[in-house]
């Protein structure tokens, strides 16, 4: 794949934007929750080309990117995606729906991951929007494959909701630093 250089630059109101009360990264991480109860409202488009291009800037293995995204806003056919994610219902009320897909044909080893990293960079930048997200992975592939016409070599990843929430979860529970990290070899506890 050839990058134009136009494809290079950034939108100039990306990097200026004043995101919910100026909010950093980390507060973003800290804030984050799975989102199931969503108002019925629609994100704006300003809202939504900030949160797609944040998965555009997102890394990937060898500079690949071999994600592509279906975005879905029309009712009906976010209620026959819900059916197809197990009936998840309370994605009808997302304002949009991210179908997340990877191309093995790009990046053979990577297809599957580095679309991941895209949907968190999405994630996040929903969050400090003031959105809501719920990272969705029991779906029914063929049937999304079916309903948003998707090639048969992609690989559908993820299904991503974005929306007003209706709700704020308590966060939860998280191991310890100390549980998950080790110092210089598995096993020995790292002091920070």
């Amino acid at each position: 794949m050839q990058l134009e250089r136009s494809d290079l630059r950034e939108p100039k109101h990306f990097f200026d934007l004043k995101l919910e009360k100026n909010m950093d990264v980390f507060e973003a991480i800290k804030r984050r929750r799975s989102i199931r109860k969503y108002k019925p409202k629609r994100v704006p488009k300003k809202d939504l080309k900030t949160i797609l291009n944040a998965a555009r800037l997102a890394p990937s293995a060898g500079n690949r990117q071999p994600w592509r995204f279906v975005v879905v806003r029309n009712p009906e056919k976010k209620k026959l995606l819900a059916e197809a994610a197990k009936n998840q219902t309370f994605l009808v009320n997302a304002g949009a729906l991210i179908v997340a897909m990877g191309d093995p044909r790009v990046s053979q080893r990577w297809y599957d991951r580095d679309p991941m990293i895209a949907l968190e960079h999405m994630v996040l930048t929903a969050t400090a929007l003031g959105y809501g997200t719920c990272w969705i992975g029991a779906i029914d592939e063929g049937r999304v494959k079916e309903l948003l016409k998707i090639p048969d070599e992609m690989s559908v990843i993820a299904l991503l909701p974005v929306g007003v929430p209706d709700e704020t979860p308590e966060a939860r529970q998280r191991m310890r630093l100390t549980e998950l990290f080790f110092a210089e070899e598995y096993g020995n506890p790292i002091k920070l």
